[in-house]
């Protein structure tokens, strides 16, 4: 039985290139803050990396522009972002933080910590999958020292106008930190930091076709100027003193591998993930399904469904046997039995939220794969039909 993956939004395939690049890292087994030439062939292949990801998000590395600092992963970026501009000052202890109240759980719990510790968190609605922007400008306010919010939203691939909101938050005070998690919307989308007005970007490997374990977030030079970051994480002072740790150089390689191959083919992935989608969502629309299309700006990869009285758990156990692989929602809290705070805001009922599935694409995703999901929900559908009758 042939596995057919359409659930590029939890994960991705390792692309060639990165798996190539890891396996010649394996062998360069030098620390990057050594010295010494083994050292050195460590830290040539961080940089190389940094440098790829640099290029992909059309900035400048350097002593006077911005860093781009290797994390763990996704959240670990998000929660540096978050935490190290929170604490960077004395004077923003208490201060306003203004977020969404759909984000991933990287952004969300490290806000509710933020909240636990004196700080006011406003979470702007997302209602539809779009901001509301009259609740975010009166939201705006002088205690304002933050911005944080998702670029594409994961479950629902709702894309938010971060460089409106951005461009807000700028016009009301220049100080105030723009943080975007762009996680899912990185490759995915066309935007530099400075074309959306972002102090701070999250990326991450694993969804776009890199390794697991390992993130990064890009910083502006002017947040480095006005020292708007500390570093959470105590220790040797790597990552220009922002991230402390021995980097993880298989899969730093292995990350900016997958840039730059990603990065190169972007045009046609794009247009591949587009098309796979909305073919999807024709061929969805001859089912008993109910789709679940964000009003505003959409990314092209991710495509929500609600199923006519049917658990999304019950409905992949079935896809599950034809060897396809989807999702109920996120894979970070799939395993919570706590209804998705964003599927909530994007305004599905407590039925409908049971009865979700997430469909994400890849350039590597085909049509014939879209048939045979479809084949097999209708099948599904029929013998589950008969079950409860």
């Amino acid at each position: 039985m042939k596995e057919i993956y359409l659930d590029n939004s939890a994960t991705t395939a390792l692309c060639e290139s990165a798996k190539e690049k890891m396996r010649e890292a394996m062998d360069c087994y030098g620390n990057p803050s050594s010295l010494h030439s083994v050292g050195l062939r460590a830290r040539d292949l961080v940089e190389e990396a940094r440098t790829n990801l640099a290029r992909s998000l059309g900035v400048r590395l350097g002593a006077t522009s911005g860093k781009i600092l290797f994390t763990s992963c996704g959240s670990e970026a998000d929660n540096l972002a978050i935490f190290g501009t929170a604490y960077a000052k004395p004077r923003r202890k208490g201060g306003r933080v203004i977020t969404t109240d759909s984000e991933h759980p990287g952004v969300e719990n490290a806000m509710k910590a933020l909240e636990a510790d004196g700080f006011e968190v406003i979470r702007i609605s997302t209602r539809g999958g779009v901001l509301d922007f009259e609740q975010y400008a009166a939201a705006l306010n002088s205690r304002t020292f933050l911005v944080s919010m998702m670029m594409v939203n994961n479950e629902t691939g709702a894309m938010y106008d971060v460089k409106r909101a951005f461009a807000m938050a700028k016009a009301k005070d220049m100080s105030i930190v723009t943080h975007t998690d762009a996680v899912q919307g990185f490759l995915k989308c066309k935007f530099t930091p400075q074309s959306i007005k972002a102090d701070m970007v999250t990326v991450s490997g694993h969804k776009i076709h890199g390794p697991k374990g390992v993130g990064a977030l890009y910083v502006s030079p002017e947040a480095l100027k006005r020292r708007d970051l500390v570093s959470t994480l105590r220790g040797g002072g790597q990552e220009n003193g922002f991230r402390s740790g021995t980097e993880n150089v298989i899969g730093i390689v292995g990350f900016g591998a997958a840039v730059a191959e990603q990065f190169a083919t972007l045009d046609q992935s794009l247009k591949k993930m587009t098309d796979l989608r909305d073919y999807a969502q024709q061929k969805l629309a001859e089912l008993p399904v109910t789709l679940t299309i964000p009003a505003g700006m959409r990314a092209p990869h991710i495509l929500s469904i609600v199923l006519p009285d049917i658990k999304s758990e019950t409905m992949l156990n079935e896809l599950s046997k034809c060897g396809i692989c989807v999702s109920n929602g996120s894979a970070c809290s799939s395993r919570s039995h706590d209804l998705s705070a964003s599927l909530n805001a994007f305004g599905l009922t407590p039925s409908q939220i049971e009865s979700t599935l997430r469909i994400s694409f890849s350039a590597y995703n085909t049509r014939e794969e879209i048939d045979a999901l479809c084949e097999a929900l209708r099948d599904a559908f029929s013998h589950l039909v008969k079950i409860h009758h």
